[in-house]
């Protein structure tokens, strides 16, 4: 069996669920990771039996042995290291965001197209086993045009600070964070039609809420209540070129009574709840039917999803398949998010040519 020398930049908390998800393929060989705290570093590597650990990224790739790498550093190096790493005869699989902005990510595709190497980009929710059964119905033209989605995840206290709370290096708050998984989501199902506007807004009005007491939530590693410079939610609505449209609405913390995932797409012979777990609607002989999937997994499995997406990204190192993320869609989905940011700031709507 053929193998990939896989090396793993950035050891945070993400690191973990491709770590786990590599230690379970057995076509991988962990062989390297790399992080600025050579403490945590270490750890990871003694936890998965990894025999080379750095502190420089550059060092790691200069490592003849490591043939792909896992990117899970903060967003403001993730276009620095993935071009980096393709410079270096690398595949790359780097977590979402693809960057923080439209240059970057268009400096990355070129770097991908130079290298003749390929990147993944981390859209972890499309490899969910939930979209892999909606998919086969969507391909057999089952939901027939998917003319509208609407997809929401709402955090009602779930501003986690540290990176995630400044906007220098992650490029944004909730929108670029999560709002970025269920707009491609929405955007892959549709069969990733092209963008014609944008109309979004964000707000700053509540802040990371860290003077609340008795509830619980996750927080970063270099959790700080002192710094959050993102917005606290952001909604928008997206328009394409084909005339079909996308309502999201995201947030860290918002005066809600639950946190909730809502995302549904509807098209002209039926529609799917995605979130919280998968149901398919149609019509037969002119009644209304809800059809109710039996899998193991109806709603958004985080490990398996992650497993799913990592046994992908190997695969198309060995010239199994293709990968379902390339790069052109990670540039696509930074043009939409910055046209969110680029509306609210400028309180008017994003045409794009």
């Amino acid at each position: 069996m053929s193998i990939v020398k896989i090396g793993l930049i950035g050891s945070g908390s993400i690191s973990e669920s491709h770590l786990q998800a590599y230690k379970a393929n057995p076509k991988v060989q962990l062989v390297a990771i790399c992080d600025l705290n050579e403490e945590r570093a270490r750890q990871k590597a003694e936890k998965f039996n990894i025999p080379n650990v750095y502190t420089d990224y550059n060092k790691l790739l200069g490592n003849s042995e490591v043939e792909a790498v896992s990117i899970c550093t903060w967003n403001n190096s993730h276009a620095e290291i993935s071009i980096a790493a393709l410079r270096a005869g690398k595949n790359v699989l780097c977590e979402k965001p693809l960057c923080k902005t439209v240059d970057e990510a268009l400096q990355v595709e070129q770097a991908v197209r130079e290298s003749g190497k390929f990147l993944q980009v981390g859209y972890v929710r499309r490899h969910a086993s939930s979209i892999g059964v909606l998919k086969k119905f969507i391909d057999a033209d089952d939901l027939g045009q998917i003319y509208f989605a609407k997809a929401s995840l709402i955090r009602r206290l779930g501003n986690p600070g540290g990176w995630f709370a400044d906007k220098e290096r992650s490029g944004g708050g909730p929108l670029i964070d999560i709002g970025v998984h269920v707009i491609d989501l929405c955007w892959y199902l549709m069969g990733k039609p092209k963008v014609k506007s944008v109309s979004g807004n964000t707000y700053n009005k509540l802040g990371n809420r860290s003077n609340i007491e008795n509830l619980d939530f996750y927080k970063a590693a270099d959790y700080d209540a002192s710094l959050n410079t993102v917005e606290d939610m952001a909604n928008a609505l997206i328009r394409f070129e084909n005339g079909a449209s996308l309502m999201v609405d995201v947030s860290f913390t918002l005066h809600a009574k639950d946190n909730s995932a809502q995302v549904n797409i509807y098209g002209d012979k039926g529609g799917a709840e995605i979130e919280p777990k998968l149901a398919i609607v149609t019509e037969r002989h002119n009644t209304m039917i809800n059809i109710d999937p039996q899998i193991t997994s109806p709603g958004f499995e985080f490990q398996g999803a992650f497993n799913n997406e990592i046994n992908h990204f190997v695969d198309s190192c060995l010239g199994l398949t293709e990968t379902n993320s390339p790069v052109e869609d990670g540039v696509e989905m930074i043009k939409i998010l910055n046209a969110v940011y680029q509306s609210a700031a400028e309180g008017r709507e994003i045409h794009f040519d």
